[in-house]
């Protein structure tokens, strides 16, 4: 089942992020979040974007939000997406479904443009995104350390819209009819 996330979720989701800080390098962060930094972190994003879960049996098992991809005022229409499932979610589609769902609502939304940025120890989603429609825009080489060995990123690009922006992005809350999941 997928559902808008909510803060009793952040102990859940803190679970299935913590393997992927300590044993991979699929994401720079060193430290795993406390539960207090995971839940500001949770609350600063989930305030203008969605922040999706996916349960099972009554489990939470995986997450995705979209959040904006930088500060300055004309990238306002550009959105990072992140996703991260514990192994007995991946292989099922769900990615496909939580991604599938953040773009409806950032096309809702007023978003143009939408990013994932992979580190190229992450194979796996490097074809997800692929596979998605995602081209790779820019391609970063060693440019983060961790476990003892350099990492590259890859900075993945979708167009979620052509022309000119509409306006500026709302917030998923304001949403008159919010995406059908």
């Amino acid at each position: 089942m997928i559902r808008m996330a909510t803060a009793a979720d952040v102990p859940a989701m803190l679970d299935v992020y913590r393997p992927f800080i300590l044993e991979t390098a699929y994401t720079f962060e060193y430290a795993v979040p406390t539960e207090a930094e995971f839940t500001a972190r949770f609350e600063r994003i989930h305030r203008f974007s969605p922040w999706l879960v996916w349960e099972e049996n009554g489990r939470v098992t995986g997450y995705a939000y979209a959040d904006r991809a930088f500060e300055r005022a004309a990238y306002q229409w550009c959105a990072d997406l992140s996703i991260y499932l514990s192994p007995d979610a991946q292989g099922k589609g769900v990615g496909r479904r939580l991604y599938g769902i953040l773009e409806d609502f950032l096309r809702l939304q007023g978003y143009c443009v939408a990013y994932g940025i992979v580190t190229s120890a992450n194979r796996g989603s490097c074809a997800f995104h692929e596979a998605l429609g995602y081209r790779a825009a820019a391609r970063f080489d060693r440019c983060g350390w961790k476990f003892g060995a350099w990492y590259g990123t890859v900075w993945y690009e979708k167009r979620l819209r052509s022309g000119p922006p509409v306006s500026a992005p709302i917030g998923w809350r304001q949403l008159p009819q919010p995406p059908i999941w």
